[in-house]
């Protein structure tokens, strides 16, 4: 190891994310001090919670510092160890992405179990995402037999998960919206979603009352804005949002109104709750054994988009903010 190489916030953005955001700095390779580990990572993850760390205010997680090395979901192979419990070859999980080079405390890390899944598979399906979208249609809003279940960014990783976990929950009518014709195609063949919304087509609302006319029971919402109206509109009474995420507000250079039609919930007696998966991480054993399980004879698909290297990584986050991806984004490192 000659170098280490990791992607720095220099500017807090405005509006959309711009490459000029981030630099790539190379710096001296770190050393583990005592009960520490030197991970080298292989794969990082880049998710939209990210943009709300970049906003001046603070969210739900700490701001990122301007000029310090970002952070997130990685993997990675261990290479040096001053620990007693993680030794030389294991393959971990931490929260030190975005570096090429990561020490950790050993507390801080979690060991994998490549029997199970492959490494970037702890990022994706059998990671956080693939735990919200578990957690949204068995909890947040729980998905029952015979119901009509819409998901909003369907082709992204938690989305195409989602649906089909409330197919296996017994939806008889799951409805996917996603930008593109080619994303919305994938829906139905790849991931199993009974119809697909292509934003980019034609309004949400109209698409959603063609293909559920007797409204819907469950709507998993990544979006807020439009789709939100839409489908507190299409709300059956007794119906149930669970609230992921609302990456329409998160580049929004000013403060975007709530729904003109919230109080629909009362009127139709329903709910909307919110999902923030840091509560649930204690889910993650039982999790990773049920869909490692799938994920092995083929009943759950997940599917990747991979940018290669440490300079891609904000590359391949303003790709996922422009919902380029098909899965989950992941950088190679």
């Amino acid at each position: 190891m000659t170098r280490n190489r990791e992607i720095r916030l220099v500017s807090y953005p405005v509006g959309a994310p711009r490459p000029s955001d981030f630099e790539l700095v190379t710096t001296e390779p770190p050393t583990p001090g005592a009960g520490q580990i030197l991970v080298r990572n292989t794969w990082m993850s880049v998710d939209p919670y990210m943009r709300e760390r970049m906003y001046q205010p603070e969210s739900y997680m700490p701001i990122y510092p301007l000029r310090a090395t970002l952070d997130g979901a990685a993997v990675g192979e261990v290479v040096a160890t001053r620990s007693d419990s993680i030794p030389v070859g294991a393959t971990v999980a931490h929260f030190l992405g975005w570096r090429e080079y990561a020490v950790l405390d050993a507390a801080d890390a979690t060991v994998l179990d490549l029997s199970v899944a492959s490494a970037e598979s702890f990022l994706g399906p059998l990671g956080t995402t693939g735990l919200t979208a578990h957690i949204a249609v068995t909890e947040i809003a729980p998905v029952r037999p015979g119901d009509v279940v819409f998901v909003s960014t369907a082709a992204g990783a938690t989305g195409s998960i989602a649906g089909q976990l409330a197919r296996r929950a017994g939806a008889a009518t799951v409805i996917g919206a996603t930008g593109g014709a080619h994303k919305a195609e994938k829906l139905r063949t790849t991931f199993g979603f009974d119809a697909a919304i292509d934003y980019q087509a034609g309004p949400v609302a109209e698409q959603l009352a063609a293909l559920a006319p007797d409204g819907i029971d469950v709507y998993l919402d990544h979006v807020g804005g439009d789709h939100l109206v839409a489908a507190l509109d299409a709300l059956r009474p007794g119906g149930r949002i669970a609230q992921v995420g609302a990456i329409s507000a998160y580049n929004a250079t000013e403060r975007i109104p709530g729904p003109h039609n919230l109080f629909l919930l009362a009127a139709k007696d329903a709910t909307l709750r919110g999902l923030l998966i840091t509560s649930y991480l204690d889910r993650f054993p039982q999790w990773i054994g049920q869909a490692g399980a799938w994920l092995a004879d083929g009943s759950l698909r997940a599917e990747t988009t991979v940018a290669v290297g440490i300079e891609r990584a904000p590359h391949a986050f303003i790709d996922l903010m422009n919902g380029v991806n098909i899965g989950k984004m992941l950088v190679r490192l």
